[in-house]
């Protein structure tokens, strides 16, 4: 009997759905729309119809096959509760009961996880990538916002109700910019994919750089691929953004360090694709803010999940993480 668990990935826009053999690779793939109308249970009822048709194919090609639960990957998801809450990019209002939901669609499955989706991020990475082994280690995952997953022991951080680990809200630069989530001067603010935009916007003012290719996009159309793509060219502006990412996440990085005293950090998403342009800059900065107990000790790695599945693969590790307990 081959063992298969299914990965589901809400997202403010899209639900991307897979399941996924015991190596991390996914075997059928699909999706929805994450809707806009607000109906909780009318969602899970479209998701489990999807999950349910993903099924069918997989016996087509795999008759010996079981699939042993849903892990999901959810804004706000809370593990301990099988709930998520007040997520703030995400129609349904309030505290939605998704895991409770979803048992009620499938019956039959021995396992349904919820946790947010750097939490995921941060099993996928140690049930199939290069945290396999090792007992501590922290998840950065850079996009949209800046999302973390500790892992301690071998066992993921929950905390006491089940939101620990937001490591993108560390206080920063006191007094800073306003961070998406309201507050002002949160790492977040300066190391996520809009947080590059809004360094890039900065210096092109500082500068006057009105010879940067840079100087020409609208915020709205700026992405940090755009800065990438300038930097590979020797753009000074984009150069920078890149130098001064890297500083600011080094500073967030040693508390993390110092806090934790992890093996390493892994970083997923979006910016990490520059490589050496935010790495080199980055552990510069991380070894001049630590402690000399910490130095030359802690790696920084890429994360080794597959971009374009990586959201799908983490959540589905949380039914094999949930198998070992």
């Amino acid at each position: 009997m081959k063992m298969f668990s299914v990965g589901i990935d809400i997202g403010g826009t899209n639900t991307a759905i897979g399941i996924v053999d015991e190596a991390g690779n996914v075997v059928v793939k699909g999706g929805i729309d994450t809707p806009s109308h607000g109906d909780a249970e009318r969602y899970v009822k479209e998701m489990g119809a999807s999950v349910k048709d993903m099924a069918k194919k997989l016996k087509l090609t795999n008759p010996d096959s079981e699939i042993l639960g849903i892990g999901i990957g959810a804004p706000n998801g809370n593990y301990y509760s099988g709930t998520i809450e007040y997520a703030p990019n995400l129609s349904f209002k309030g505290i939605v009961h998704l895991v409770e939901l979803m048992r009620a669609e499938f019956p039959e499955y021995q396992y349904v996880a919820l946790t947010n989706d750097a939490n995921a991020a941060a099993i996928g990475e140690m049930v199939y990538g290069g945290a396999k082994g090792m007992k501590n280690f922290v998840m950065y995952t850079l996009g949209t916002g800046v999302g973390s997953g500790v892992v301690v022991n071998g066992d993921l951080v929950y905390g006491h109700d089940g939101f620990a680990g937001e490591c993108g809200h560390t206080t920063l630069i006191p007094g800073g910019r306003v961070c998406g989530c309201g507050a002002h001067g949160h790492l977040e603010a300066y190391c996520s994919a809009p947080g590059m935009k809004r360094t890039a916007f900065e210096l092109l003012a500082y500068y006057n750089a009105s010879d940067s290719l840079l100087a020409d996009k609208s915020f709205n159309e700026l992405s940090s691929k755009m800065i990438y793509e300038a930097a590979v060219k020797g753009d000074k502006v984009a150069l920078e953004v890149f130098e001064k990412t890297g500083q600011y996440l080094g500073q967030g990085l040693a508390d993390t360090v110092h806090h934790l005293s992890p093996e390493a950090i892994f970083l997923f998403g979006g910016p990490t694709a520059a490589g050496d342009y935010i790495f080199k800059p980055l552990r510069e900065s991380l070894e001049a803010h630590l402690l000399p107990i910490f130095k030359n000790k802690i790696k920084i790695l890429p994360s080794e999940l597959s971009a374009g599945d990586a959201a799908i693969v983490g959540a589905s590790a949380l039914v094999w993480k949930e198998q070992d307990k």
